[in-house]
């Protein structure tokens, strides 16, 4: 039940501070967490990240003041945090649809972020399995790119960053101890997106040599980048064998940190997680899995 109080204590503390600077450290503490877990538990369990929902709310309060006539433009910037008209008018329209002027027009249509409660529910009752790993420091070769904005935007970012880097991915491929499994690496979190970056485990050897011995054109080696992972301890799920596991991949994440890290000893550190993606090919695709690595830390006594 802490976890539980913990959430709306800090989803009450944000309300009540929307319109000052919100300290996340703050709020992590109001629920009785560390701020690297509340941000990560927080996009997990909702689906968009803790400066998201901040953004959200203030122009939901900042379209309604205008369109009763309460507020000006400028005084609805300052008051909701923004640094200039011209970047309060840019999200504004972003979010609404229509620049912040024509909110007080007669008729103008907003769009309205409701605050989030948490309500108990009966949950869980389901079969996950797990592992607890000490997984050794490993570095990895790949390529990332920085990810922001609303849940599906950033779903539909990685997918065509999957599309749409087939070369670099058959380059890796080439280069990989074992070219039937690849990693996705969700690292640099904040409050407002992540760092995703797709890679591969390259022999020690070859990947020392890629440039000093023309493994490959340094035009083709400067899209890569080495991906250091820390020797840290992990929980290892793991999903059905099916020839599509990307489709419940996220679901089995999401269930991991609100089913079963609540009830267990341990909270999220502050480490990569890591998505291993097993890629069988014919005859063998329905055998396809992907094992999720969340990087955990036991919870002091």
């Amino acid at each position: 039940m802490d976890w539980i109080a913990g959430i709306q204590q800090a989803l009450e503390y944000i309300e009540r501070h929307l319109t000052e600077e919100v300290d996340y450290d703050d709020v992590a503490r109001v629920a009785f967490s560390s701020r690297y877990h509340f941000q990560r538990v927080f996009s997990i369990l909702c689906g968009y990240t803790l400066g998201e929902y901040i953004r959200n709310r203030r122009l939901t309060l900042a379209g309604e003041e205008l369109a009763a006539q309460k507020i000006r433009v400028i005084d609805a910037a300052v008051k909701y945090g923004y640094d200039s008209p011209d970047s309060f008018a840019k999200a504004f329209q972003k979010f609404h649809g229509i620049y912040p002027s024509q909110a007080r027009l007669p008729g103008a249509r907003l769009r309205s972020f409701t605050p989030l409660s948490v309500k108990l529910s009966l949950e869980g009752g389901c079969m996950l399995n797990y592992r607890i790993e000490e997984k050794p420091r490993t570095i990895l070769l790949g390529y990332t790119r920085h990810f922001e904005g609303a849940p599906g935007e950033r779903f539909e970012q990685e997918e065509a960053l999957f599309i749409h880097t087939r070369a670099n991915q058959y380059l890796l491929m080439g280069l990989a101890e074992d070219p039937l499994t690849n990693y996705g690496v969700i690292h640099h979190v904040s409050g407002d997106g992540y760092d995703f970056s797709i890679a591969t485990r390259i022999p020690d050897v070859l990947r020392s040599r890629i440039r000093e011995d023309c493994v490959l054109r340094e035009e083709e080696a400067d899209r890569f980048h080495e991906i250091k992972i820390p020797a840290h301890s992990y929980a290892v799920f793991e999903t059905e064998r099916a020839q599509y596991p990307t489709l419940c991949h996220m679901d089995m994440r999401k269930k991991a940190v609100s089913e079963w890290l609540p009830t267990s000893p341990y909270f999220l550190a502050d480490a990569p997680e890591v998505s291993v993606y097993h890629w069988y090919r014919k005859p063998h695709q329905g055998e396809r899995y992907i094992e999720i690595w969340l990087p955990i830390e036991r919870r002091p006594q």
